[in-house]
């Protein structure tokens, strides 16, 4: 496993196994791996971005809030993985095998689902989104993202914004559908000085959301 920190967890595997193995809040982004056995696992709370996973198995793993953005999963088994509250973004599923998976929540954004097996339009748990959503924000909760944004390690977890430089309006929707949009609005500012580490997914996000408020 790779000790380059700007990439934690970064995987480069070819033909190996590791079965069973908790890979919890690991950062996979720019992993390559092919023709790997990943089957039992846990992935949840991980970021797949920019990784490559092909020919890989994921038998029976948990991708529990599981970010897939601008990841190739060709060819790869999810037979009987369990997908909870995960997002699908810009993600190549060219043969990719999702057998009895079953999905919570889960999100597909301009991914062609079409390419993979035992999936659709009507599997139940998932939500199609051919483009990022067109979503109306109060200027408060705006410039609540945008302050929360100039916290560096928020601004490098690539939440909140898009590659383009926009507002990652998904997941702002997201935070909308678990919480009022005032709470979002005072968290994010009270977010922005707090965070001091890196961290990868939206859950991130949510849990500080989710303490909170409790």
């Amino acid at each position: 496993m790779a000790t380059n920190r700007s990439v934690t967890g970064n995987f480069n595997y070819n033909n190996i196994e590791k079965k069973d193995k908790n890979f919890m809040y690991k950062n996979l982004e720019r992993s390559n791996c092919y023709n790997c056995d990943f089957s039992g696992s846990i992935f949840d709370f991980v970021s797949f971005r920019g990784a490559h996973f092909k020919s890989t198995n994921f038998f029976r793993c948990s991708f529990k809030y599981a970010e897939f953005i601008g990841t190739n999963l060709k060819d790869s088994e999810f037979k009987n993985a369990v997908f909870e509250n995960a997002i699908f973004d810009s993600v190549k599923l060219e043969g990719a095998n999702f057998r009895d998976a079953k999905f919570i929540n889960t999100i597909f954004l301009s991914t062609d689902i079409s390419k993979a097996k035992n999936i659709d339009i009507n599997t139940p748990g998932i939500r199609i989104f051919e483009e990022m959503p067109k979503l109306e924000i109060s200027e408060e909760l705006r410039a609540a993202v945008l302050t929360a944004m100039e916290n560096q390690y928020i601004k490098k977890a690539r939440v909140l914004d898009t590659k383009e430089g926009g507002l990652n309006m998904l997941n702002i929707m997201l935070l909308l559908e678990n919480f009022e949009e005032q709470t979002i609005i005072n968290g994010l500012k009270l977010i922005a000085p707090k965070i001091d580490r890196e961290f990868y997914t939206l859950s991130y996000i949510i849990k500080f959301l989710k303490n909170m408020t409790e």
